[in-house]
């Protein structure tokens, strides 16, 4: 985990307490934030790093097949099943499992994850034998789980037993200068795999990723450095060195959102106040704004 900024400061705050414990682990934040990442510094920072970190991405699973991927198999259990399967469970014995995506679980799986993390024991597909396991427990999603419970499609006691210590990961466009210095790291991380020299960055380079909103977060970051270091001639990266390529583009950004500029207006304004903890002063420099319009923005909120 890298950065500076206060906003990552007060996620390494709680990721220092988890780790003391072995308290569940809720990790929310846009794709890309690093939610994985966290969930690792967690693991081989605790006393369980000598044990398995077993991940599973509910997304990326079959719905018929996450119950086997879970809990596991016996032979013959069902068409396929040609050998015993310990499940992810199982294998995470004496270490951590990471649930990632856990917003994407099917509803009728959810009762079964519920019952084994109550009961702290499994069954295989299959098979009768209860079979214990002691294993730390941490999720991730990029959805707001309490409002998928409102919604009715995750279970509240489920949600409750899960949501322990909550971290958020902000957005990297709310952590200032982490842009640098992540575009820096990741820069050597490029030109030592590569067995490279590592390029430094000019000033125009800078400046165009310190403007730039990253949608997709710091795994966006390191995509545009790694281009960027492949697309130099010379041991500086340029400006023209930097390529942004985002997912649809600024039409569809303002039209799909379906706003009035006095709704955009507002955000921009609240976005800024947020980040300069509520100093209208400050926020009206910036915005170049007068402080009146701040002022009667709060008022008719």
């Amino acid at each position: 985990m890298i950065g500076q900024s206060d906003a990552i400061k007060e996620v390494f705050k709680k990721i220092s307490k988890a780790v003391k414990t072995n308290i569940n682990i809720s990790i929310t934040g846009e794709t890309g934030t690093g939610k994985e990442v966290v969930a690792k510094t967690i693991h081989y920072n605790s006393d369980r790093k000598n044990k398995p970190f077993v991940a599973i991405n509910m997304a990326a699973i079959p719905k018929d097949l996450i119950e086997s991927e879970f809990f596991g198999h016996e032979k013959g259990a069902f068409t396929g099943a040609t050998a015993r399967n310990t499940g992810k469970f199982e294998q995470a014995d004496g270490g951590t499992i990471f649930l990632d995506e856990i917003a994407e679980l099917d509803i009728n799986l959810q009762s079964k994850l519920l019952r084994a993390l109550q009961e702290r024991e499994v069954t295989r597909i299959g098979g009768t034998q209860k079979i214990k396991f002691d294993a730390r427990l941490i999720i991730a999603t990029h959805k707001n789980l309490a409002e998928e419970v409102k919604k009715g499609n995750f279970r509240e006691d489920l949600y409750y037993r899960i949501v322990g210590l909550p971290i958020e990961l902000p957005p990297l466009r709310e952590r200032d200068q982490d842009i640098l210095v992540l575009a820096k790291h990741f820069i050597k991380l490029f030109a030592k795999e590569n067995n490279m020299e590592a390029p430094v960055l000019s000033s125009e380079a800078i400046n165009k990723l310190m403007k730039y909103p990253f949608p997709g977060n710091v795994r966006e970051l390191k995509s545009v450095v790694d281009l960027a270091c492949v697309m130099t001639d010379h041991d500086e990266i340029q400006a023209d060195d930097i390529h942004f390529n985002p997912i649809g583009n600024k039409e569809d950004l303002f039209i799909s959102a379906g706003k009035t500029l006095k709704q955009f207006t507002t955000e921009i304004i609240l976005y800024h106040l947020k980040k300069n903890n509520n100093d209208i002063m400050k926020t009206a420099q910036i915005l170049d704004i007068g402080k009146s319009t701040i002022y009667n923005l709060l008022q008719n909120k």
